[in-house]
């Protein structure tokens, strides 16, 4: 069973960047589409950005030009570069499988705030 794990979020400033990484167990990695999500306190968790196994990248709307997602295959790691962050991207952060799910790791918490 994979296992993920959530971890680089914390307090920023508007306008400032953040990056994100995600380590998943297993031997399968490469072989796989992984996702960001996110959940803001009282909302649903929502698809923030997607990576193929073939590095073919997919955006919400609301993150193009600002969220970069990216993987490292020998670490099966997948990352979240985010820049020019705004309030309403405060929300706990999470990755899972893009097309199939896999068990939720903790979350990492993103507060963007003056």
């Amino acid at each position: 069973q994979v296992q993920l794990v959530e971890s680089g979020g914390g307090l920023v400033q508007p306008g400032g960047s953040l990056r994100l990484s995600c380590a998943a167990s297993g031997s399968a990695f490469s072989l796989y589409s992984w996702a960001w999500y996110r959940q803001a306190p009282g909302k649903s968790r929502d698809f923030v950005a997607a990576i193929t196994a073939g590095d073919s990248t997919h955006y919400a709307n609301a993150m193009k030009g600002r969220f970069t997602i990216s993987r490292d295959n020998s670490k099966n790691t997948v990352y979240l570069q985010m820049n020019s962050l705004k309030p309403e991207d405060t929300a706990v952060y999470y990755c899972n499988g893009w097309g199939r799910a896999e068990p939720w790791g903790q979350g990492t918490q993103v507060t963007v705030s003056s």
